[in-house]
């Protein structure tokens, strides 16, 4: 989580490199069903005792920056913090990576695909240790335009895999898989040509 700040000022600092790049900033809800092959039967489970699915919510934060203008694609970086809840556990994380999106087409639609890496920090429900563990992702979605400095984020999906905290962590014998993850979102985003 320490790369999360000086990222993000890289991004902001982006902004002055091309005329034709665009900012976009977002702040949207977000719900996850998050899986595990295995159950855990020990105190540290993070989706709880004999749980292998949970469902959380929470916020998806972050910005983009398209420095590429292409005539029909743009290229650039997205970095996001995603804050879940769910069951009294928890999973923060921070992710950045590559970015396509398509010029606006029918109806001011405009498709756009992200590869993302990074990391995620669990907590289980039962204790307050925390890890954090390597995360990567992709998520797929399409914006529509609403007048020039605001979209609406009409729906993202998204697939990430990371290792929570887990009885494994701290000594327990079952060997406990990465956590997969199957999200959506939708919201507003905030352009800045």
């Amino acid at each position: 989580m320490k790369l999360k700040f000086p990222v993000a000022a890289f991004v902001l600092a982006l902004t002055t490199v091309a005329a034709h790049a665009q900012l976009g900033l977002y702040f949207n809800p977000i719900v996850s069903r998050i899986g595990i092959s295995t159950q855990d039967t020990g105190p540290f489970a993070f989706l709880g005792a004999n749980k292998t699915s949970q469902i959380f919510g929470g916020v998806d934060y972050g910005g983009y920056y398209e420095f590429s203008h292409q005539p029909k694609l743009n290229f650039g970086v997205d970095a996001r913090f995603i804050d879940e809840h769910g069951n009294n556990a928890s999973l923060d994380s921070f992710l950045i990576g590559a970015r396509i999106s398509t010029r606006p087409m029918v109806f001011n639609l405009r498709p756009y695909l992200q590869i993302m890496g990074g990391e995620g920090r669990s907590k289980s429900p039962q204790s307050p240790v925390h890890i954090t563990k390597a995360e990567y992702g992709a998520f797929l979605g399409v914006d529509k335009a609403l007048n020039r400095h605001v979209d609406w984020r009409l729906l993202e999906l998204g697939y990430s895999s990371v290792s929570t905290i887990s009885s494994e962590t701290y000594g327990g014998t079952t060997p406990i898989p990465a956590a997969k993850l199957i999200n959506a979102s939708t919201g507003f985003v905030f352009r800045f040509p």
